[in-house]
């Protein structure tokens, strides 16, 4: 596998650094190796998967632990068969223990479901080993798991459609290999950023897939770092949410993985955007108030243009706990923008906005900002991403997000401050600077501007203040004003007959 070597190195970094945290749910089991064959002989008696059924949200109290063929922990323990029952299984690990994502996880859990079974599958004797040794692990566990569930099976009232597996990283295929041996179907699994090395690529029987579970929904956080994956990037569920793009999450500190070697932050920073799918799940837990909307959508510089804001035939959906189920037979890519923090939930606008040039210019770069004014609020000043270059004479989208809910839409100030910050509109300035040759002014018209909310769906309309100043340039400003279609249309004809 290309560059496999440095990928399982900057793992291993994330890996050591995730290894703070609180003590795990359990002792520890010994590796399974010969080099261990004289530890305490009561210590290599400990199953290498075990089953914690937590009974409290602090961490400090172990629970319960399930074994198959015993009834006693069930009973003493008050397992409710007819309850959903979520399984939450680790990845791989450096350090042996758990981290701290897993309580959070757990304890917004037993929030938003009280009557809920809450399980941690612990298989940290076969996880703390190489990667490559922890990935051929994984087949033994789910048939662990797919065992317990199997014995569930017998008892009154249980049903594996109440089943919902949530694995992160190495765990989210680990709960593949589970569906695809258990008994029957199991109801869910949410796959939270699940482990790109050695799974890129490889066959549907070998990583989590569609056909593991009646419903198989993926988060995808770290998609890309050198080119490489830490989470896998293909899509491996029915659907798959890239909040960000899936690559470099807001609030994970510098974008440049070689920036981060040099200011030692790599660990961190590797740890902050994988975890994030963890974080995401949580947040649709803990704020189900606040949900956070995905779009379907064929690739991300698409969503970055402001193309894929659509709801109808199941084109959006919430993310994390609160996704919905959809039926379609083809696998969803869906996309998002995200706060760094929780409440994770922004507001996506679309923005079409129609260029008109009569100086015959043919290359135009201008940076273009937009202040939006509502009934609730006000937005901050919002640049407008030059995925590609502005076409003249035509209609351009372009995406915007808000971190606070503005409400109705009032106005527009449409600014336009120098040119992008492009390698190109940087070299063609000191070209024009080096020649002497007088850089042209450059002028567009903008009639209107189109609005459409991605989280209500509402369209509006938004015409010049002035009907007979459409002139903007660098460093000047235009103000829109909502209006009616029958009078833009009539307005813009009138317009395109006058102007030369």
């Amino acid at each position: 596998m290309r560059n496999s070597v440095l990928l399982l190195c900057l793992w291993s970094v994330y890996c050591c650094f995730a290894a703070g945290g609180p003590a795990p749910l359990g002792p520890e089991g010994p590796l399974q190796d010969e080099l261990h064959e004289s530890k305490d002989v009561q210590a290599a008696a400990k199953p290498s998967v075990r089953f914690n059924l937590r009974t409290s949200e602090d961490p400090e109290l172990e629970g319960c632990y399930l074994s198959l063929g015993d009834n006693q922990p069930l009973e003493d323990c008050g397992f409710n068969m007819t309850a959903k029952t979520f399984f939450i299984i680790h990845g791989w690990t450096v350090s042996g223990i758990f981290g701290e994502w897993l309580y959070n996880l757990v304890s917004a859990l037993q929030t938003r479901e009280k009557e809920a079974n809450v399980v941690v599958v612990d298989w940290l004797p076969l996880a703390h080993q190489l990667y490559t040794d922890a990935v051929n692990n994984i087949r033994v566990v789910g048939h662990n798991i797919a065992g317990m569930l199997d014995w569930l099976q017998e008892k009154d009232g249980f049903s594996l459609a109440n089943v919902h597996l949530i694995g992160y990283s190495l765990g989210a295929h680990v709960a593949g290999y589970t569906g695809n041996f258990v008994k029957g179907t199991v109801g869910r699994i949410t796959g939270l950023d699940p482990a790109g090395p050695m799974f890129e690529g490889v066959d549907i029987h070998s990583r989590l897939s569609p056909d593991d579970a009646d419903f198989v929904d993926v988060l995808h956080t770290y998609t890309r770092s050198f080119g490489l994956s830490i989470g896998i990037q293909m899509p491996v569920g029915h659907i798959d949410i890239y909040p960000n793009g899936g690559d470099f999450q807001p609030g994970c500190g510098l974008n440049d993985v070689l920036g981060s070697f040099a200011y030692g932050t790599i660990a961190e920073k590797l740890r902050c955007e994988h975890e994030r799918a963890v974080h995401l799940f949580v947040d649709s837990l803990m704020n189900q108030d606040q949900p956070s909307f995905a779009f379907q959508c064929t690739d991300s510089n698409r969503f970055k243009k402001g193309i894929c804001l659509s709801c109808r035939k199941n084109r959006c959906n919430s993310i994390g706990y609160n996704t919905k189920k959809t039926r379609s037979k083809r696998n969803s890519k869906m996309y998002l923008k995200t706060r760094a923090g929780m409440p994770f939930r922004v507001y996506h606008y679309q923005m079409k906005i129609h260029v008109f040039s009569y100086e015959n210019t043919t290359e135009i770069e201008p940076a273009f900002y937009v202040t939006l004014y509502g009934t609730s609020a006000d937005s901050e000043m919002l640049q407008l991403e030059m995925v590609e270059q502005i076409g003249l004479n035509a209609t351009n989208t372009f995406l915007v997000y808000t971190e606070e809910d503005l409400g109705d839409l009032l106005k527009i100030r449409l600014t336009w401050q120098g040119v992008s910050q492009s390698w190109y509109s940087l070299w063609k300035e000191i070209r024009s600077y080096l020649s002497q040759t007088p850089k042209p002014k450059q002028e567009v018209h903008v009639r209107r501007i189109r609005v459409k909310s991605g989280e209500t769906q509402r369209k509006y309309t938004f015409c010049a203040e002035d009907p007979e100043n459409t002139r903007i340039s660098a460093g000047q400003e235009l103000w829109f004003h909502k209006c009616l279609d029958n009078w833009r249309i009539k307005n813009e004809t009138r317009q395109t007959v006058e102007l030369p």
